[in-house]
């Protein structure tokens, strides 16, 4: 965690800008959340079953049960801001809110720019191919030379680069993804394993799941903006307890009937 240091000292900055040294240290961003009573917790309310909206309109599931008991132990009440994946990242960037609960994968890239809490999923990559597709796919070796659809912006995309044969094709969501692997535009798609069986369920489509990619376990945490080291203490302590207390585990157990917060989860 890179902290910041400011050019003067506090005795000075009071002079010059007439404001104290609790004002000046007041820019972590716990003390923000505090203040506002709120967490705006960014999430992008079509992603069941971690986040959607249920008939009557209302925000449920996985990630959304997750930052409510996040907001519970920091003090304050979540405020969900639904936004699209492709902008969300940079909308946390930009301050537009303080924290992203929707499955980001702790990744060095995003490290560079963003802190992340402790893990509070453990999942993997699994691959979907066609349900009458004789082929077995069990690696990304395996698709050399063939099509495969990632969504754009997500770590899948990233991940299929790390084998230039393959054709990555990227879409804007997994809706349009699966249609044209269901039709044969593509030979096969990645997504988190949690995630496999409901979109298998759910699309109506001719799908099957296939292989668990070696080597691409992910780690899912909670992104926030550098330079806040009281909020990520807190954001830590708060699911370190929600762990301590089964918490974590009872929605895990809701959600899909096993322990995601376990490091052997997959």
């Amino acid at each position: 965690m890179k902290s910041f240091k400011p050019l003067f000292t506090s005795a000075l900055v009071t002079a010059l800008l007439g404001v104290t040294t609790a004002s000046v240290h007041a820019a972590d961003l716990l003390d923000t959340v505090k203040q506002a009573g709120v967490l705006r917790v960014a999430l992008e309310g079509t992603y069941p079953p971690f986040d959607y909206r249920n008939s009557d309109g209302q925000l449920e599931g996985f990630d959304v049960d997750v930052a409510k008991a996040v907001a519970s132990r920091l003090g304050v009440k979540p405020q969900f801001v639904t936004t699209e994946w492709s902008g969300i990242l940079a909308g946390l960037q930009a301050g537009k809110f303080d924290v992203i609960v929707n499955q980001v994968a702790i990744t060095p890239a995003r490290q560079q720019v963003l802190d992340f809490s402790q893990p509070y999923v453990y999942s993997a990559a699994q691959l979907l191919q066609r349900e009458n597709d004789s082929r077995a796919f069990k690696s990304l070796n395996d698709l050399k030379n063939l099509k495969m659809g990632v969504v754009l912006g997500s770590n899948y995309a990233e991940l299929v680069k790390t084998v230039p044969a393959i054709n990555g094709q990227t879409y804007p969501g997994e809706a349009e993804i699966l249609r044209d692997l269901a039709t044969g535009r593509l030979d096969a798609a990645v997504n988190d394993r949690l995630m496999v069986p409901y979109l298998i369920k759910t699309s109506h489509l001719p799908l099957r799941a296939s292989g668990v990619i070696p080597g691409a376990d992910t780690k899912m945490g909670i992104p926030f903006r550098k330079g806040n080291p009281k909020f990520e203490k807190a954001i830590d302590s708060a699911l370190a307890s929600m762990r301590e207390d089964g918490t974590l585990k009872k929605i895990s157990m809701q959600w899909f009937g096993a322990d995601v917060s376990a490091p052997n989860a997959h």
